[in-house]
């Protein structure tokens, strides 16, 4: 079995200037021009080996960030009335995501051909990989097309959507009208590039105390899933948009993670543009803002613990220069003692009157971002309130967040008591230069209420543009139509936007050179904006996305 795919083996990232001293021969699978991964066994594995392998070395775990509905009241079109007739001829569409229902209508020309180029499947593992990867199936468009022609397809080309969720996301973007339903996708004339990700691994599920039943998306394999969209884009020679409806509430917030520098790498190259959702996380109330600048430089928080919630992570980033101890106790009054920074201990602490098990690694220098992070990972915590108690170890004034896990990882019932809705911006939606879109509900005006907020934590303005985001046309699995909430649909939105540009720029012919970067920045200039509300902002960002405001400007004698 492919180590990648095998759950004996940690999947570590490392920079690929290392690759010389590591490297054996069969442990190392290349993901971008600056990192790989580096596959590492070890017999018994323990939720302290983060710590012995440090914290930015192993992926982040993704969730989906919008929500399927099969009911399809048709409410809004996704497709912005123009005269510019920009359907998306030319431009590819790339999802990273659950998969596609390939044989939908939504990606079937009228000749009963497919609009889908490719998919790469990374869970099925019995036919050819792409090239230059390791694992997965790859079906191209012919494989498609001719599958299509059988009376049961999936006899032939076997990968599906079980969730619904990248079959409503590609849809929205790039779905064939149909009039029955009301449909139509934003750019219906583009083709598709799609990658069904693999569930992220167990052992990686266990490091950071996520049930083995949560479904979710490791960093690694979306980094892989974008280096094939854009592979295979630039092989065809086209314009490439990216959409991803994914987040994650793990790392330092502020762009630095390995997935958020790759994707800032390429909105800067010519006819590639990246759109990425905002996350769910708004009023999830599982973020909290805690600072002190007086004397004695402590801070206290609590943390409602729901029943259902078995195993999770919180992490705890102060800001520089702020260097923090921390205590805490159980809902019972169990303390633990008061636990220092250090460079690389796990400290684990059972309870025998409750069955909880804690672990902490304070870190006082998180190598992948230079700043402290207190990890705290829980397993059976007794449910109710728990008490932390944070000191700054220099009696410095300090300033910290703290994050719970994102999407379905955690219920509900697992909340801070004082939550913060602002920092909420999942990652890769921290990065600067890729379009982070957030979600309102177009009947109302308002923005909805899950959606993530701004600030990044270095204090970048995020997010970038708004879409509509509640309950989207979309189609769905099995022939059917449903909607789509959620900041996840937004992005869809706002990627077919870009790929109507991208036609506009580069299959018209009226650019010959433009990048991504300079796309986004020629929408945010142009969104529309509420006079009564300052901008750009933490919220809408720098407004509504507006595209015949843009090609007006772009056509006429207004400055862009």
């Amino acid at each position: 079995m492919e180590k990648i795919l095998d759950n004996n083996y940690y999947d570590l990232f490392i920079s690929n200037s290392l690759i010389p001293e590591f490297s054996t021969g069969d442990n190392i699978t290349w993901l971008n021009n600056d990192f790989s991964l580096l596959h590492v066994t070890k017999t018994d594995k323990q939720i302290c080996d983060l710590g012995v392998y440090p914290y930015h070395i192993f992926s982040s775990l993704y969730t989906l960030t919008s929500v399927i509905s099969p009911t399809h009241d048709v409410i809004s079109s996704t497709q912005q009335q123009t005269d510019y007739r920009l359907l998306g001829q030319g431009v590819m569409i790339g999802v990273v995501d659950t998969g596609i229902d390939y044989q939908h209508p939504a990606f079937i020309n009228r000749d009963r051909t497919s609009r889908i180029v490719s998919i790469w499947d990374q869970t099925i593992q019995d036919g050819e990989p792409p090239t230059g990867f390791t694992f997965g199936t790859e079906y191209t468009r012919a494989a498609i097309n001719n599958a299509l022609q059988y009376a049961e397809p999936l006899a032939a080309v076997p990968t599906t959507d079980d969730t619904g969720h990248g079959t409503a996301i590609a849809s929205i973007i790039a779905g064939s009208p149909n009039e029955e339903q009301s449909f139509s996708g934003v750019v219906p004339n583009s083709n598709l590039i799609v990658v069904k990700l693999k569930e992220a691994k167990q052992n990686l599920k266990m490091i950071f105390c996520v049930p083995e039943e949560k479904r979710c998306y490791q960093e690694s394999d979306i980094i892989l899933g974008v280096r094939y969209l854009i592979s295979t884009a630039q092989r065809l020679k086209r314009s490439i948009v990216i959409c991803i409806a994914l987040g994650s509430s793990q790392g330092s917030h502020d762009g630095r993670g390995i997935l958020s520098t790759y994707l800032e790498s390429l909105v800067r190259v010519p006819d590639i543009d990246v759109v990425v959702s905002a996350g769910n996380e708004g009023n999830s109330n599982r973020h909290y803002y805690g600072q002190n600048f007086a004397a004695p430089h402590a801070k206290d928080f609590q943390l409602n613990v729901s029943p259902q919630d078995r195993m999770f992570s919180m992490e705890i980033w102060p800001y520089v220069p702020g260097i923090l101890s921390i205590e805490i106790s159980t809902p019972n009054n169990e303390t633990i003692p008061i636990i220092n920074p250090t460079f690389d201990v796990c400290d684990q602490f059972n309870f025998p009157s409750s069955n909880s098990t804690v672990w902490i690694n304070n870190m006082a220098f998180e190598r992948g971002s230079g700043d402290q992070l207190i990890l705290i990972r829980f397993r059976n915590p007794l449910p109710g309130i728990w008490y932390f108690h944070v000191q700054s170890t220099n009696d410095e004034p300090f300033s910290l967040h703290s994050w719970l896990p994102s999407g379905d990882l955690i219920s509900n019932g697992t909340f801070f008591l004082l939550p913060n809705p602002d920092t909420t911006i999942t990652s890769p939606g921290n990065s600067w230069r890729p379009l982070t879109a957030t979600a309102y509900n177009q009947m109302t005006g308002n923005i909805l209420d899950e959606s993530g907020r701004g600030y990044t934590r270095s204090g970048l303005v995020k997010p970038d543009l708004a879409a509509p985001g509640f309950q989207i046309p979309c189609a769905l699995p099995d022939n059917q139509y449903g909607t789509l909430t959620g900041t996840g649909a937004a992005a869809a939105h706002i990627a077919g936007s870009c790929a109507a540009v991208f036609e506009w720029t580069q299959g018209k012919g009226n650019f010959t050179y433009i990048t991504g970067e300079q796309i986004n920045l020629m929408l945010m200039r142009s969104a529309r904006r509420d006079p009564n509300f300052l901008y750009p902002n933490n919220i809408w960002g720098y407004g509504i996305v507006d595209v015949p405001t843009l090609l007006d400007r772009l056509t006429g004698d207004r400055p862009i």
